[in-house]
């Protein structure tokens, strides 16, 4: 039944490009219009991943295809939903299904930087298109990266000119709230020229407890001595499908620093690949998911060491609770040339219950002789130790649970280079440890006074 619901699926949305590619690509730049195509001829010939696939034999992503989902008649509208950070001050944009509102198409800011719509900068920026969209190798058999080339309506674009300095960090609010059971592909596009500067947080999140599968994929390109800072936060309903692809491209002394957060969602799967392209080059990937109930993330790093003398650090934590899964998959490839390589990978992960689930899976590929690189990965539970040290000087053991789980996860988000941003983000994951967003009096962690939280215990015997 299973194969049989993807296949319809996929009939589907072959039967939907034959009867809308026209109206879709009417305003593509030539070569869009022909990766729209080619895309769409691969997903005729291959249709959806299956588990059959390595990559995705054990993803639960592929069994959320059903043809339930509605792939039209999405509505496009403006949401007055602000994503409120305390001291936090951004230059916001938002998508309300995968699309902007006519209000929000495209605007320049004063120091050159471009931020709006996928669509409308394919318009009016056609040049950038030409030279950048669709360049990002994605190295993969994947028949939702082809279906979303051939069939993306709209999407996020950023663009940061050369010696470009963003002041501000930018805000991306995407929020899903429809009741039809969409299906949204969006596809998204951010330039960061040589010597520019950015940060980036990028917010997904869901409105209504309806279901709905979101296709994103996000090509980012980092110039010479430029750098990024990308923060990807995903807090959605238990009914949502999320499949969030970046693909990025560092030149010569670039620096890219991605943080994936994942809170809440259904069922969550990231694919992160990076190509480091320049010497002297470093890149460092960090992420964090909290997951209990059924739900199941599962992240997918690829980091390509194509040229010597750059670094590269991943770092991945997970805690998972009552029946929830997750999947690790990270590959690091050095080339042959890539001599004096630095690159590291780690994934830890604590489970709460005999029922709940991680497959892990780090992996290097090394083709040269003169380079640094470890690997390792680790599931356990909490330290019955730890514990009791700290349930001896008077902390309760729910509370102590807690304190050992936060000390656990902070290590990730303690890497968060904007400090009001690390302080919600330090609030978010202590009421998640605690169960959604409830609240206790007796709690150690009061979540929704903004001050210095003193443990009066010695962190570095936990």
């Amino acid at each position: 039944m299973e194969n049989q619901n993807i296949k319809n699926m996929q009939n589907k949305f072959i039967e939907y490009a034959n009867n809308s590619m026209e109206m879709i690509s009417a305003n593509d730049t030539p070569r869009v219009k022909q990766l729209r195509q080619e895309a769409l001829n691969r997903f005729i010939d291959n249709g959806f991943p299956t588990k059959k696939m390595e990559k995705w034999r054990n993803s639960r992503m592929v069994e959320c295809v059903n043809e339930d989902f509605n792939i039209d008649k999405i509505e496009n509208k403006k949401h007055d939903f602000c994503c409120v950070i305390r001291e936090l001050d951004t230059e916001s944009v938002s998508l309300t299904n995968g699309r902007f509102s006519e209000e929000e198409q495209l605007r320049v800011l004063e120091n050159g930087i471009v931020i709006g719509s996928t669509r409308r900068a394919m318009q009016e920026y056609p040049e950038l298109f030409e030279k950048y969209f669709g360049t990002c190798n994605i190295n993969d058999n994947n028949g939702f990266y082809d279906i979303n080339t051939a069939l993306w309506q709209d999407g996020f674009f950023i663009y940061a000119p050369k010696n470009a300095i963003g002041e501000k960090p930018i805000q991306i609010i995407k929020i899903i709230d429809e009741e039809n059971n969409p299906f949204i592909q969006t596809r998204n596009l951010i330039i960061v020229e040589s010597n520019a500067q950015l940060q980036i947080i990028d917010c997904d999140d869901s409105i209504k407890e309806q279901s709905s599968f979101v296709n994103s994929y996000t090509e980012i390109f980092i110039g010479e001595n430029a750098q990024l800072e990308n923060y990807k936060l995903q807090n959605l309903n238990d009914n949502s499908s999320l499949l969030n692809t970046n693909t990025a491209k560092q030149l010569a002394n670039s620096r890219l620093q991605s943080h994936t957060i994942s809170f809440n969602g259904g069922k969550i799967r990231n694919n992160i690949h990076v190509d480091i392209d320049g010497e002297g080059a470093e890149c460092n990937i960090y992420g964090l998911y909290l997951v209990d109930k059924t739900q199941h993330v599962d992240n997918q790093l690829k980091v390509n060491h194509n040229v010597a003398n750059c670094n590269s650090n991943e770092k991945f934590k997970g805690i998972l609770d009552n029946n929830a899964t997750a999947v690790f998959n990270g590959h690091v490839y050095v080339a042959p040339n890539a001599q004096k390589t630095i690159a590291y990978q780690n994934n830890s992960n604590i489970i709460l219950t005999d029922k709940a689930k991680i497959n892990t899976l780090p992996f290097l590929e090394i083709y040269a002789d003169d380079v640094k690189c470890s690997h390792g990965s680790s599931i356990g539970q909490l330290d019955q130790e730890a514990m009791f040290y700290m349930q001896q000087r008077g902390i309760s053991k729910e509370n102590a649970r807690m304190l050992l789980m936060y000390a656990f996860a902070a290590e990730i988000s303690n890497n968060i280079g904007i400090e009001a941003l690390r302080e919600r983000i330090d609030d978010m994951i202590k009421r998640r440890l605690k169960g959604e967003l409830s609240s206790c009096e007796n709690c150690v962690f009061q979540c929704n006074t903004p001050k210095e939280y003193d443990f009066k215990i010695d962190l570095s015997k936990i």
